[in-house]
């Protein structure tokens, strides 16, 4: 599981981004800035030095066109979110792209981007990255090239008064769930609904929503009892909700992110390579630590990692 505290100028930032996201995240404005630049960054002193070979196994459309342009849903605090200016992403993965676009000497061009529609974008060569707290599995991996670059568990959260008691995936059987459309929380609900009926249990109402937004939304007004969510995003939610939502249960299912690219794009490599730059000069742990995800990190990317969820 991620860690779930932050310091006190990271939430801060947060808790004034995410009242604005609540407006703002469901658009697809974009926002560029070079890339030795800092509008795009909350994480103080983001620093990495250009790599030459980096810059040399760069796909020759990147190089050319001089910049990386990410895709990101950014509704999905603390990891993407939108700031108070109503179109600037914000978050660990933003911060994180500034630092890889840094290492391979390119401006940074991040999109707001519906979930589901990142990864046919990359199919579609729209975007050269994805960077949205993307789970790796398998059947992901048959459309995208990943890489590697941290770990989260499932959390459930529910009404603070009187919320259903939601320990597992099982305790799901009657209730009336809210996910976010293309994540591995709508694979993991719907394929329990079906172990429910097959028990001659009641089951699972999948509540289907574009963005995070929407299914906080849902939980808020009563029209869906329990939320899933990625473990750090739903230890977040919890605490901007002015003592609305709690969590319930323990997180399940610890998985990789990976960042996504085009399938055989040639980015993988430079990417890993700019992502061990990064983590090699104390930017990456600068980067988990202000947004306080410090036990998300990993030690050993990896391209197409092979110890993965079928999906």
């Amino acid at each position: 599981m991620i860690g779930t505290g932050r310091i006190a100028a990271a939430a801060a930032v947060a808790a004034l981004a995410l009242a604005a996201g609540v407006a703002a995240g469901c658009g697809s404005s974009g926002t560029t800035t070079g890339g030795g630049g800092t509008t795009l960054t909350a994480t103080p002193g983001i620093s990495v030095p250009e790599d030459q070979k980096v810059v040399s196994e760069l796909p020759a459309s990147v190089k050319s066109a001089g910049k990386l342009v990410v895709a990101a849903d950014a509704t999905y605090a603390p990891d993407e979110f939108i700031a108070p200016d109503g179109h600037t992403i914000l978050g660990m993965d933003a911060d994180l792209s500034k630092a890889l676009a840094q290492a391979m000497g390119l401006d940074l061009e991040l999109k707001n981007v519906t979930f589901d529609a990142i990864l046919p974008g990359l199919a579609a060569n729209k975007y050269d990255l994805g960077a949205s707290s993307f789970t790796i599995t398998k059947e992901r991996e048959k459309t995208v090239d990943f890489v590697s670059y941290a770990k989260a568990g499932t959390s459930f959260y529910v009404k603070a008064e009187g919320g259903a008691d939601i320990g597992s995936l099982a305790d799901l059987c009657g209730h009336t769930v809210a996910v976010e459309r293309g994540t591995t929380q709508q694979a993991d609900a719907t394929a329990q609904d079906k172990k429910c009926k097959a028990q001659g249990q009641p089951g699972v109402t999948v509540s289907v929503f574009p963005d995070q937004n929407g299914a906080n939304l849902a939980l808020s007004s009563g029209r869906a009892e329990v939320v899933m969510a990625d473990s750090p995003v739903a230890a977040y939610a919890v605490k901007q909700s002015n003592g609305q939502f709690k969590l319930s249960g323990q997180p399940y299912g610890v998985a990789l992110y990976g960042l996504a690219m085009p399938k055989g794009s040639g980015l993988a490599q430079p990417v890993l390579d700019a992502l061990k730059d990064v983590m090699a000069n104390g930017t990456y742990d600068k980067i988990f630590a202000y947004w306080g995800l410090e036990e998300g990190k990993i030690t050993n990317p990896e391209i197409n990692p092979t110890n993965v969820p079928a999906s």
